[in-house]
């Protein structure tokens, strides 16, 4: 669904930037959905360009007026967890009617924290009690659960998949974290910027081992491989690219997502068809899946943007990455690759006479078959706009790409279109600046799992073909969930504060928790994921600095 706001200037470099530019008075293309003109105002906003105080993390004022730049402005401080506000006066995007302004609520963020464990399994709404499996934190034994895996998973203190990766305790697993000298510079990671770069990206092989990419600061992507004890093995190899979003690998190579500078001349090569309707050129650039081989060899790269000799970015119909959020994730089916990320969308408008364009976002899924072709079955121009914090995965029981996003259309986490026949709603929220999504895996049952955020607080909801059928509340005060697949019968639910993370093994049937929170001293970027690998392991990269990272992996369990 493609909705119409008026530009949104974010308050500080901590919240979500997203928007549109220009007048709040021109149609929005095609997709489907009620169109909102002018929009809903979302405290905080800025105005007359002026960044006010906002939400520390929060997404952004979708009633600020105009800004004047390309670049999230630097006002609004985070006091180190409680969002300290500020009014939104209304402003007035350029061209058109003035935005609804509206008193900013701030919001907690408390920065992270765990709550030390309690509340374990959460508080269960609208499907019964949370804790019907597994074990409760503290060792209690909750009714009904047992924490065998299926397949045949060695018994603990066994050993698991080619690396021989022993086997622990599902109660409490056994983490190993392991430094990693980069043989170049990595980008510095930022503590919480959706428009920010992120810095590094991991994926599991299936021989056991592990690709590591990092985005450097020579306007490269450098992937190296792994070892089964996450050491660097052989020589890292280089491809193009300015911004880091995900990686795939495979014994014979790998893909990955990223981000390059437009080639299409004019201001900021972004065309010289018509000037924007309001507020100031940014860069136009383009998202790419690039396919290499074990050598480093580019084997196809195709572009999952639209920019061509002939559909430049200021250009009607263009999807391109502009300065909005535009982050994005990968999945595999066997034979085809999908991305969804965020995407900018510009169409043609006319103020006071002149015309000029407006530049919207979104969030985008393609379809790629293994030769690098682009597939129309399963993808899809605009999923839900204005979207941010979009995941996916591939659901082989089902034989669908499953997405989940965060929206400002009626302010909730949602199921894209693939999963359920139409955007359905998983989790309802408002837009106070902190809703965001987490990550989704599949349950061991039926349907899947959702983490996501609002409030400052953790949830995580259950759904399979319509609106969420079980949430589990009061889990954590945190901004950015991480959830990932974690052994057959398992999930890892982790959050991050500073330089610790906290995590949680639960149920991938019931939500239940199974053993004691985890603390783990390693630094936390929101943006980045976790990944889980054949023999029950599950890895996240954390960033150290400008040349070392760590690798966080939590062992397989039994």
């Amino acid at each position: 669904m493609f909705r119409k706001l008026p530009f949104l200037f974010a308050a500080t470099p901590l919240a979500f930037l997203l928007g549109c530019s220009g007048s709040d008075v021109s149609a929005p293309p095609g997709g489907g959905g009620s169109v909102s003109v002018g929009g809903t105002s979302n405290p905080g906003g800025a105005t007359g360009g002026t960044a006010a105080a906002t939400n520390t993390g929060g997404n952004p004022s979708l009633g600020g007026s105009l800004g004047t730049g390309g670049l999230p402005a630097t006002g609004g401080a985070a006091t180190g967890g409680a969002a300290t506000g500020g009014a939104a006066t209304g402003g007035k995007a350029a061209g058109g009617g003035p935005s609804t302004g509206g008193a900013a609520t701030g919001g907690a963020a408390t920065g992270g924290a765990a709550t030390g464990g309690a509340a374990t399994g959460g508080k269960s709404t609208a499907g019964g009690s949370a804790a019907t499996g597994g074990k409760a934190a503290g060792g209690t034994s909750a009714t009904g659960g047992s924490n065998a895996t299926t397949g045949g998973t060695p018994a603990a203190g066994g050993s698991a998949g080619s690396c021989g990766r022993t086997v622990g305790s599902c109660t409490a697993p056994t983490v190993n974290i392991t430094s990693v000298t980069l043989n170049s510079a990595a980008q510095a990671a930022a503590a919480d910027s959706d428009t920010a770069v992120i810095p590094l990206a991991i994926a599991s092989l299936p021989s056991g081992g592990s690709r590591l990419a990092w985005l450097g600061t020579d306007n490269n992507v450098h992937i190296a491989q792994l070892d089964c004890n996450d050491q660097l093995v052989g020589t890292p190899f280089t491809i193009p690219g300015i911004d880091l979003e995900d990686i795939i690998a495979d014994d014979n190579g790998g893909v990955v997502l990223l981000t390059r500078n437009a080639t299409n001349g004019g201001t900021d090569q972004c065309g010289t068809v018509r000037p924007l309707c309001g507020g100031t050129s940014s860069p136009c650039r383009t998202m790419w899946m690039v396919r290499f081989d074990n050598s480093g060899a580019v084997t196809w790269e195709t572009q999952v943007t639209n920019l061509s000799t002939t559909q430049a970015g200021y250009q009607d119909g263009a999807f391109f990455v502009w300065w909005y959020q535009h982050h994005g994730r990968l999945a595999f089916n066997g034979t085809n690759y999908a991305a969804i990320f965020g995407v900018s969308i510009t169409v043609n408008n006319t103020v006071n006479g002149v015309a000029c364009i407006d530049i919207h976002e979104g969030d985008r899924l393609q379809v790629v078959s293994s030769a690098g072709a682009l597939v129309p079955t399963g993808s899809l121009a605009v999923g839900e706009s204005h979207a941010w914090t979009s995941r996916i995965l591939w659901d082989s029981r089902t034989s669908k790409f499953v997405s989940t996003d965060a929206t400002d259309d009626n302010c909730r986490v949602v199921s894209l279109p693939g999963a359920t026949a139409a955007t359905t709603t998983i989790g309802a929220s408002t837009c106070d600046g902190n809703l965001f999504n987490g990550d989704v895996v599949t349950s061991s049952t039926t349907g899947y799992w959702d983490a996501w955020a609002n409030a400052g607080q953790v949830t995580l909801a259950h759904f399979s073909t319509g609106a969420a059928d079980q949430s589990v509340t009061g889990i954590a005060a945190n901004l950015h969930p991480h959830l990932v697949t974690y052994g057959s019968s398992n999930m890892l639910l982790a959050w991050g504060s500073g330089t610790t993370i906290t995590a949680q093994v639960r149920n991938s049937g019931t939500a239940a928790q199974v053993g004691s929170n985890l603390s783990i001293t390693a630094n936390e970027q929101p943006y980045q994921a976790w990944k889980s690998y054949a023999d029950g392991s599950v890895a996240y990269p954390a960033y150290n600095n400008t040349t070392s990272m760590k690798v966080v992996r939590v062992m397989p369990c039994q």
